[in-house]
């Protein structure tokens, strides 16, 4: 299966918790709301599933993973 870049999961995870907070708000926007459900919907995609909760848990553990695997050096460096 492909898998999406860690720093395209990042940025769209980032996306859908501004807009989705940003869509609670009752007076917001309703171009708000038509962007989350796209965001949602790219999440599932993006993670092969086809709900926004379960896109959003392995969006996450895709995160942890690739943070994982990587270079030690550059896990010290994004940490600090």
């Amino acid at each position: 299966m492909l898998m999406a870049h860690p720093a395209v999961l990042r940025g769209l995870l980032q996306r859908y918790e501004a807009l989705q907070a940003l869509a609670h708000d009752q007076s917001a926007d309703p171009h708000a709301h038509r962007q989350l459900q796209d965001t949602a919907y790219t999440l599932c995609v993006s993670t092969g599933t086809r709900d926004i909760e379960a896109a959003l848990k392995a969006a996450q553990e895709q995160l942890e993973r690739s943070f994982a695997d990587a270079d030690p050096a550059l896990r010290t460096a994004t940490a600090a």
